[in-house]
């Protein structure tokens, strides 16, 4: 069982991601917004954070980059969940996530892609990897 801190401004697919990383026998805490989240990931002391990139108040990319600027969190897994990533977008890699998990998901590739983002070995400037 992981710790799982959760970003993601739609109400429902926020409550998805969170039922299905539940069932999965995760603990799941979840914000509608990376500024929300921030302050979770303090508070909680995540294994993992899973996030949308485009959110209002604080991106999920701001997000990232916040969380490697702490030397105290930046080797937390950074998965970032999204249904606007096209080909060439620099973002995932700017912001140094860990991994990208395209929209819409199923509850297999979103269990997958934090079970592999928790056990890759994946370190903060390396080039993200795709999921499923």
């Amino acid at each position: 069982m992981a710790v799982v801190v959760v970003a993601e401004d739609d109400d429902d697919l926020r409550a998805i991601a969170v039922r299905l990383l539940s069932r999965g026998g995760h603990r799941v805490t979840a914000a509608p917004n990376g500024a929300e989240a921030l302050r979770l990931v303090g508070e909680e002391r995540p294994d993992v954070v899973v996030s949308d990139i485009d959110m209002p108040v604080m991106s999920g990319v701001d997000l990232c980059l916040a969380i490697r600027a702490d030397p105290a969190l930046r080797e937390l897994p950074v998965v970032f969940i999204s249904g606007s990533l096209v080909p060439g977008d620099d973002r995932p890699v700017r912001a140094q996530a860990t991994t990208m998990l395209r929209k819409p998901f199923t509850a297999q590739e979103l269990l997958g892609c934090v079970e592999k983002a928790l056990h890759s070995g994946h370190q903060p400037g390396q080039e993200p990897f795709d999921c499923p």
